[in-house]
């Protein structure tokens, strides 16, 4: 099962920038572990800053591989930076944002933020949460001719049709 940890891509611009959004929620059984209660403390649920960095490498991944169309397979190769200033939690919205900062035949960099939308403040109102700079390798020029079954390619078929569909303004490349 692959776990998808961004729920709506807002923009897509390839080539540039992609923002998407996660709602955290308590259904998720994630949130129950981190952290329970224990003694006199009550629960303090928390999505995990693994699971964050996942949603930005998923934000981001969907950038590298729509800036040339699919055509590569596009997987995470670092974490460049990863600072975190504030946590996540249940009830709140996460809005990803990815900037391409270089892209060519052997992978791509980029540049991301996370903030927590907070609606108290207004319908615009964020407060930032994390700097994530990651690192993609384009798998099949990467493995010296060597093919990647498909079946472990993170972005399928099947899931770029899931998240692509309906995002505003974007029409695939081919």
């Amino acid at each position: 099962m692959r776990w998808i940890w961004i729920d709506r891509i807002l923009e897509l611009t390839p080539g540039r920038r992609c923002v998407a959004i996660k709602n955290v929620s308590l259904a998720e059984d994630v949130l129950h572990d981190h952290f329970p209660a224990e003694g006199d403390l009550p629960p303090a649920p928390v999505l995990p800053a693994p699971l964050i960095i996942e949603g930005m490498a998923q934000t981001a991944g969907i950038l590298t591989g729509a800036t040339r169309d699919f055509r590569e397979k596009v997987i995470l190769a670092k974490i460049s930076k990863a600072v975190f200033t504030a946590h996540a939690l249940p009830g709140t919205t996460l809005r990803y944002t990815a900037e391409l900062e270089r892209i060519d035949d052997s992978g791509a960099m980029t540049r991301g933020i996370v903030e927590r939308l907070d609606p108290t403040r207004g319908a615009d109102a964020a407060v930032p949460l994390a700097s994530i700079d990651l690192i993609f390798s384009h798998v099949d020029q990467n493995r010296a001719g060597l093919e990647f079954p498909e079946h472990n390619f993170v972005f399928a078929s099947w899931f770029r049709e899931l998240i692509l569909q309906n995002i505003p303004g974007y029409t695939p490349q081919s």
